[in-house]
């Protein structure tokens, strides 16, 4: 049972609010580099409240989850789709088709990352997730989704360094109730 609930718990972390993004037409890219972003991060980093703080994330993952190539958003939606009606092989090995044409796409390593977690491949979720890091450092989603990998691995002192660096972007994360020692310590 905790296998599975960590499993949900993962994959939550590094979907996001993704059932809304098939819904909705492309919009603007961002980078790490832009401004709008950069605000939204700030804004989250002193939310001063669990509600607040999930509507600025959802706003970063709207802006994470929307490319404003169209070929790239039309396979993003073709991803979300086949994660409930395809098995995970199938779904990495569209995402892998993303990666070779679009390799600085953070949130296609992310999807993969989760993809890989729920094959119970840790390995290469782990690498996706470094790599998703690389490219977007303040992606409290994959640090969320590490945290969960290293407490299946039982390596609770890497969890903590990767929930703490989580919840210095994202303060309010669920995944925090999972590290009762944090609930101590100011953040």
């Amino acid at each position: 049972m905790r296998r599975w609930i960590a499993r949900f718990r993962f994959v939550i972390a590094l979907a996001g609010p993704l059932t809304a993004f098939a819904l909705v037409l492309p919009a603007t890219a961002q980078t790490g580099e832009d401004a709008a972003l950069d605000a939204l991060f700030a804004e989250l980093r002193t939310a001063p409240d669990a509600a607040t703080a999930q509507r600025i994330a959802n706003q970063i993952w709207d802006e994470w989850t929307h490319p404003d190539d169209f070929i790239l958003y039309t396979s993003m939606i073709d991803v979300l789709e086949m994660r409930q009606r395809r098995s995970p092989a199938d779904v990495i090995a569209l995402l892998d088709h993303i990666l070779d044409g679009h390799p600085t796409y953070a949130e296609a390593w992310n999807q993969r990352a989760t993809m890989y977690f729920m094959q119970g491949d840790y390995e290469r979720s782990l690498a996706d997730i470094e790599r998703t890091l690389e490219l977007e450092p303040r992606h409290f989603g994959a640090l969320a989704g590490k945290a969960i990998i290293y407490l299946e691995l039982d390596q609770r002192d890497l969890a903590l360094e990767a929930i703490t660096a989580a919840l210095a972007i994202h303060p309010f994360l669920a995944e925090k109730a999972l590290f009762p020692e944090l609930n101590a310590l100011p953040i």
